[in-house]
């Protein structure tokens, strides 16, 4: 019974991925494309649809694409995680573990505070927040709009929205490594020195706020930008921060050896993309390690730390 339950598991966890990550490869190549195509007003006609069938409230339809829809994403890929942090199943995601011996498994005493601070940053600190961004929103009068931004703004949006991310979670982020406010605010995060995906919004409430949420809130703020973007911006962040946290560096999605060097040293790797960390130095000693070479995309089915494996340690 129970090699039927891990091999279950298993093949659910590789179809549900790889359909996963097959849906979004055919999003991302195929919207412009049904833009210019008879297939263009598809996502204009779903969108009317939706907003008609909320009957114009833009209260609820701003709730639904900012709240909700992240929330499930960020939930849905999570649940997939915890299912290996738990049971140490399926092997398909559970040999990719990037700290080896780490959370296997995970403390479930841990877990069980994490996943109640998560909810309780989302619920009683991000939520919230959406009210005055709301009206900030309105003010542009362009969010509600009943015609959707193209395919191609989206990406220039998309790439501001990065940049602006980048810089003010960068800076924040140093900023509660001060040791006056590490020790109050930060230190809560830093727990767990091998991370997991829910630990992302792990957080005290004021880091929440300054360093988790505003920096994502702060690009579709300043461009004013469409619900359908933020609903869709917001989902990929908490993912990709998810990502970020996970532990495991599975084929095909975005490497988490930065920041997760970050939560193993505590003063390396402030950053989301590097870039600012390059220019201050502050990944000097991550690019000095096997975990720098493994800081890629994985396209093979072998793991990178039997790839690139840590050297030997040294006998005293």
């Amino acid at each position: 019974q129970g090699k039927k339950l891990s091999d279950a598991l298993r093949i659910s966890a590789y179809v549900f991925s790889t359909g996963l990550l097959t849906f979004t490869a055919l999003v991302n190549t195929s919207s412009w494309f049904m833009q210019k195509i008879t297939l263009g007003n598809f996502w204009q006609t779903a969108w009317l649809e939706f907003y008609d069938h909320m009957e114009g409230d833009e209260w609820t339809v701003f709730l639904v694409g900012a709240a909700l829809v992240p929330a499930l994403a960020f939930w849905g890929f999570n649940g997939i995680l915890l299912v290996a942090d738990i049971t140490g199943k399926p092997t398909f995601i559970t040999r990719y573990r990037i700290q080896l011996g780490k959370n296997d498994p995970v403390d479930r005493k841990k877990l069980w505070k994490a996943i109640y601070t998560a909810l309780g940053n989302q619920f009683f600190v991000s939520f919230p927040m959406l009210v005055p961004m709301f009206y900030i929103m309105k003010w542009w009068e362009n969010t509600f709009s009943k015609e959707l931004p193209t395919f191609q703004w989206f990406l220039v949006e998309l790439s501001i929205f990065t940049v602006v991310e980048e810089i003010l979670f960068y800076y924040t982020h140093r900023l509660v490594h001060h040791p006056v406010l590490y020790k109050h605010i930060h230190k809560k995060h830093h727990e767990w020195t091998a991370p997991i995906g829910v630990v992302s919004i792990y957080a005290h409430p004021i880091e929440h706020i300054v360093s988790n949420t505003l920096p994502v809130m702060m690009g579709p703020m300043i461009m004013g930008s469409h619900i359908v973007s933020v609903s869709a911006w917001f989902s990929i962040a908490l993912v990709t921060t998810s990502i970020s946290h996970c532990g495991y560096h599975l084929p095909l999605l975005p490497s988490p050896e930065f920041h997760d060097f970050h939560h193993l040293k505590f003063n390396q790797c402030y950053g989301v993309l590097g870039v600012l960390d390059f220019l201050h130095g502050t990944d000097k000693m991550f690019r000095q390690t096997k975990a720098f070479e493994r800081h890629k995309v994985l396209l093979s089915l072998t793991p990178l730390s039997e790839s690139i494996p840590e050297p030997p340690k040294k006998e005293e």
